[in-house]
């Protein structure tokens, strides 16, 4: 899936996305797979994600799960 990212947005490695979701760096390869996030591809192959767009997914996927509460907050 080819995405157009503008300039001003910065491009994170999957090990970049994988610490923000706290998540494996292949479950972010799976995700891009299956269309969850949109990647696009350097010349040498290798994925990269746009920020704006991780850190969209990060918040909506912080709505949709809720956490356990830490005792006294």
């Amino acid at each position: 899936m080819r995405t157009q990212i503008k300039p001003e947005n910065r491009l994170l490695t999957p090990a970049e996305v994988a610490a923000m979701l706290r998540v494996d760096p292949k479950t972010v390869t799976r995700w891009a797979r299956g269309g969850k996030l949109s990647s696009i591809r350097t010349p040498g192959g290798h994925r990269r994600y746009s920020e704006n767009e991780v850190r969209g997914f990060l918040n909506g996927w912080q709505q949709h799960v809720s956490l356990p509460r830490v005792p006294g907050q």
